[in-house]
């Protein structure tokens, strides 16, 4: 039992990514009708949140604004309340384009506030890039996420939060187990957390963690008192040999961790209300 019992956990879903195929798992969904089908079962699963990229017919990750506004369209109507929020990560796409779907006002969406490496490349994001991306956020009053993958990140947008460069209330996600970035380290996590607690008493936090990595922080964040991501983006295995069969299949592993540390998963209208969201829309 952890001192946070009774306190709501936000579940995200992350339901597909930029980089998953059905080669590595056939329910990683691709299409914008298989998108809204799994993030509907995931919703009833626990999940309040999606977070979303979308992709072209051949599975190639995009921007695409018409994309995401057909997307969003059908988890407004299949998902009622449900957070919706979009990617701007750069492997849909370069430069000001990443934000082309800001103007459709998602709930929220992803910002990464600084630039690291990624298993193959330099994950890129330029300073200019980073306040085009905020301050179009702000314009349509879109909350950020941000993707911490280094501590410089959690201090930088402590400091744009503080400066009103951030709309909304500060959420900051702790992204490990990317190789050459932060890792699934215990001591690290609680590090960060203590950080958010010292610099940014009154924001959320949440974690997530890539591959194998997942449910270990997934329990780590649940047991810290923090809320969590789960989904097909990060994880396509249930453990070494089973392949996982949905996105829901994650979410009830992160509900039973819930479950475990007697923390109630957060409805959709908990979290808007934790995180400083607007209303869902009638």
């Amino acid at each position: 039992m952890s001192d946070h019992t009774g306190k709501p956990c936000i579940l995200c879903v992350a339901i597909t990514g930029s980089l998953p195929t059905k080669a590595n798992n056939p329910a990683v969904p691709i299409t914008i009708a298989e998108q809204v089908d799994s993030t509907h079962e995931a919703f009833e699963a626990g999940a309040s949140i999606a977070h979303c990229h979308v992709r072209l017919e051949d599975g190639t990750p995009t921007s695409d604004p018409e994309r995401f506004a057909r997307l969003k369209e059908g988890l407004e109507k299949h998902c009622p309340g449900m957070i919706l929020q979009f990617s701007t990560g750069g492997r849909s796409g370069a430069g000001q384009a990443r934000g082309g779907m800001l103007p459709l006002r998602p709930d929220m969406a992803s910002l990464s506030v600084g630039s690291n490496n990624f298993p193959t490349r330099v994950y890129e994001n330029p300073p200019d890039l980073v306040a085009w991306l905020a301050s179009e956020m702000r314009k349509y009053e879109v909350t950020p996420e941000i993707e911490a993958f280094d501590l410089s990140h959690i201090l930088r947008a402590v400091d744009m939060h503080n400066k009103g460069e951030l709309y909304g209330k500060l959420y900051v996600q702790f992204v490990m187990g990317v190789k050459n970035a932060m890792p699934a380290d215990r001591a690290v996590f609680d590090f960060y957390v203590q950080i958010m607690r010292d610099r940014a008493p009154d924001a959320n936090w949440c974690a997530a963690g890539i591959g194998p990595n997942q449910i270990v922080v997934n329990e780590w964040a649940i047991a810290a008192g923090g809320h969590t991501r789960t989904g097909l983006e990060d994880n396509v295995r249930l453990d070494r040999d089973r392949l996982a069969p949905s996105n829901a299949a994650l979410v009830r592993r992160a509900v039973e961790l819930c479950e475990k540390y007697a923390r109630p998963v957060a409805t959709a209208a908990q979290a808007r209300a934790i995180l400083g969201l607007r209303a869902a829309a009638a």
